[in-house]
Formats: structure tokens, C-alpha cells, sequence
């Protein structure tokens, strides 16, 4: 069998779960489901709150293919910034920090928002009416 012959469908399992993950954080910060985060539950004015939004919103688009490499571009910039602020003071390693989801994040979207959102896809259904 061919090597590439389950590639697009791999890339849109590996799209729509990432962004059902990444839409899972923001769920627990606003509804505290199914647990509420240390914090509690974010303000909408607050940095923990914007973050809160780009996850929800942004991980929903990212799981239906919608807008996805904009959104991909912005999620793995906020990610970054994630990894700076909140992990990198307390060690330079990802695994002495708790970082290794925002560094993977952060380099799965990078990803994404090169290759766009492949098949199974809102942009790729856009494409083939144009």
C-alpha cells in the first residue's frame, strides 16, 4: 500500500482533535467542565479570559476547518506567548516547566496553518464550489 495514501485523512484526524482539545481548555475556564481549572473561573477582561476565547473560539474553527490557517497562525502565536509567560520563568525545559502542551500546541498549529485545513473541512468544501 501506498505510504501517503491515508495521509489527508490522518491530517484531518490530527486537525479535528487537536482543535476539540484545544476547545476543551477554554470550556473548562468559562464552564468549569468537567472540572473547574485552579483558577477558577476566568473573567472575559482578564489575560487568562482572552486566552479562554481564542481556545473556545478558535479551537472550534480549527476542528470544523474554518478560516483554519489565519486562526492556526494566531493559536500557535498565542501558544508561544503561553509558553514565555506562564512555563519558561520557572524552568528553561518543557518537561521541568509543565510546557509541553503549549510547545506542542504551539508547533501543531505552525503546522496547520502551512498545510491549511485539509479535507473533511468548512475551507476545503468552500474551495471545491468556487
Amino acid at each position: 500500500m501506498n505510504s501517503t495514501a491515508w495521509s489527508g485523512q490522518s491530517f484531518a484526524v490530527l486537525r479535528i482533535v487537536t482543535g476539540v482539545l484545544f476547545l476543551a481548555h477554554g470550556v473548562q475556564k468559562y464552564f468549569g467542565f468537567p472540572m473547574e481549572a485552579s483558577f477558577g473561573i476566568v473573567q472575559p477582561a482578564s489575560l487568562l479570559g482572552v486566552a479562554g476565547i481564542l481556545e473556545l473560539v478558535g479551537g472550534a474553527l480549527i476542528a470544523v476547518g474554518l478560516f483554519t490557517r489565519p486562526v492556526a497562525f494566531v493559536l500557535s502565536g498565542m501558544m508561544a506567548v503561553a509558553y514565555f509567560m506562564m512555563h519558561m520563568p520557572k524552568s528553561p525545559f518543557p518537561i521541568a516547566n509543565g510546557g509541553e502542551m503549549a510547545v506542542m500546541f504551539c508547533f501543531v498549529f505552525l503546522y496547520i496553518s502551512t498545510v491549511g485545513a485539509g479535507r473533511w473541512s468548512i475551507d476545503a468544501s468552500r474551495a471545491t464550489r468556487r
